[in-house]
């Protein structure tokens, strides 16, 4: 195998795809930054092992959305918002730990528009990222969730849907 495509390489990307929220939500979710699969997809946790949208169905007793559309009106009816902390960044791949040279997330334009009352991070990398880089900008506490990646392997389903009811209270 050639060398140079071995080596893990940098790339400079920026999010591509808008929130979602409207003047309802409430609750608002922050990932890190959209996973290759979910930049090829245009929408928010598209990696198929993700457990993401079985939580949050699961937590309102819900079908599993399967379409943009579906996991659009899936959040709006339960009055949550999703966004990434991250607007650009170098990145390798998916990985959130090669994150570097951020520029954060304008989220004026969810919390100036909705009445959101929480704040939480998808894993323990977007609450650091938020605490870095955001915190300080909208001086808004975030609840630091574990995440649903399917790098989490720590977490199974059952807790990870116990600890995801927070957002449910």
């Amino acid at each position: 195998m050639d060398n140079l495509k071995s080596k893990k390489q940098l790339v400079h990307v920026k999010h591509e795809f808008e929130p979602v929220y409207d003047e309802n939500s409430d609750i608002l979710i922050l990932g890190t930054f959209p996973s290759v699969k979910s930049r090829e997809q245009n929408f928010y946790y598209g990696h198929p092992q993700n457990r993401f949208w079985k939580v949050i169905s699961g937590l309102f007793k819900e079908e599993i959305p399967k379409t943009i559309d579906e996991k659009k009106t899936l959040l709006l009816k339960h009055r949550i918002a999703i966004w990434d902390v991250v607007s650009e960044c170098d990145i390798y791949g998916s990985s959130d730990s090669s994150i570097t040279n951020v520029v954060p997330a304008k989220l004026s334009i969810i919390l100036d528009h909705a009445p959101v009352r929480k704040i939480f991070a998808n894993g323990s990398k977007a609450y650091e990222l938020y605490m870095k880089y955001t915190y300080s900008l909208v001086n808004r506490d975030i609840v630091k969730l574990p995440s649903t990646s399917p790098a989490n392997a720590v977490y199974n389903i059952e807790r990870l849907m116990e600890e995801w009811k927070k957002i449910t209270k």
